[in-house]
């Protein structure tokens, strides 16, 4: 039984900021240089994704009559 319904909006988003948090933490630690700005496509890259990917999730529950209960 799942605790809470799965949200692959915000699964996304968590990938795309892990990366843009890798590029700086690599950056500060001396493996390679990343300029200032260069996380902010991946940033809205990846939310553009996850609204993408939400927007799919609830049209595919909609037709599927599945919506959560709140």
């Amino acid at each position: 039984m799942l605790r809470h319904e799965f949200q692959p909006g915000r699964l996304v988003v968590g990938v795309f900021l892990t990366a843009a948090g890798v590029a700086y933490a690599g950056d500060v630690g001396g493996w390679w240089d990343t300029e200032w700005f260069a996380v902010i496509p991946v940033t809205m890259a990846g939310l553009f994704l996850a609204g993408v990917a939400a927007a799919l999730t609830r049209a595919i529950r909609r037709r599927r009559g599945t919506t959560p209960e709140r």
